[in-house]
């Protein structure tokens, strides 16, 4: 990991896995059959099925954050030198 120490690297972990879990969330959702004869309101899902859903986005944020890791290893993508990089002064 150059240029990245290892907080900067949990820290990034956290916030794509959460991305993430935002996008795996409504993944084989459906609602419950019968709303509350009350109100309407259908509530949470029937199976929401989070453990599979954690699994998932901890699989996909990890291969995304991989992707992330070596791009900015590579140098690929840098903002102190290249076409990214502020002008000088």
């Amino acid at each position: 990991m150059l240029g990245i120490n290892w907080f900067t690297a949990v820290v990034l972990y956290i916030i794509v896995w959460w991305t993430v879990l935002f996008a795996v969330l409504p993944f084989g959702t459906k609602p419950v059959a019968e709303p509350d004869q009350a109100t309407g309101w259908r509530g949470a899902p029937a199976q929401p099925r989070i453990g599979r859903k954690i699994l998932w986005t901890t699989l996909v944020a990890t291969l995304v954050w991989a992707v992330i890791m070596g791009v900015q290893a590579s140098g690929l993508i840098s903002f102190r030198s290249g076409w990214l990089s502020l002008p000088d002064q």
